[in-house]
């Protein structure tokens, strides 16, 4: 089963999704199986880290820009090549085991939506999947 999402972004932010991703398991009646979330943007993606501790984001962004900067020699003709190339290195997707109806994340662990270009309206898919007992 497939889900659309849509959310309103920030200039640059991870944005909390988990609450979505596990609702959308929910609706689905999957008790065990996988479940595949994906962002369709060249500038945005998805990733698992902790949600315990907002400076964890803070340092992540930070990091992010580190890593990547806006630089002069940048040729695509948005500027926004530094946002592609963050985005490039989180990814476009996360597959995320289901056990007992839940997904199986780690005790401090979230989805987050990850915005290297905003503001803008986003949209992220859920792709929920049965499968047997073996998949736990």
């Amino acid at each position: 089963m497939k889900y659309t999402y849509s959310l309103q972004t920030p200039s640059e932010d991870f944005c909390p999704i988990t609450a979505q991703v596990q609702g959308a398991v929910a609706e689905s009646g999957v008790t065990e199986g996988v479940c595949l979330v994906y962002c369709p943007h060249t500038t945005a993606g998805i990733t698992i880290n902790e949600n315990a501790d907002p400076d964890v984001v803070r340092d992540l962004l930070l990091a992010y820009d580190a890593a990547f900067p806006d630089r002069p020699a940048f040729r695509h003709i948005e500027g926004n090549s530094a946002a592609h190339a963050k985005a490039s290195a989180i990814g476009s997707s996360v597959m995320i085991p289901i056990q007992h109806g839940r997904l199986a994340l780690g005790t401090w662990q979230g989805v987050y939506f990850c915005e290297f270009d905003g503001p803008r309206t986003r949209t992220f898919w859920v792709t929920v999947l049965a499968g047997g007992e073996e998949m736990a």
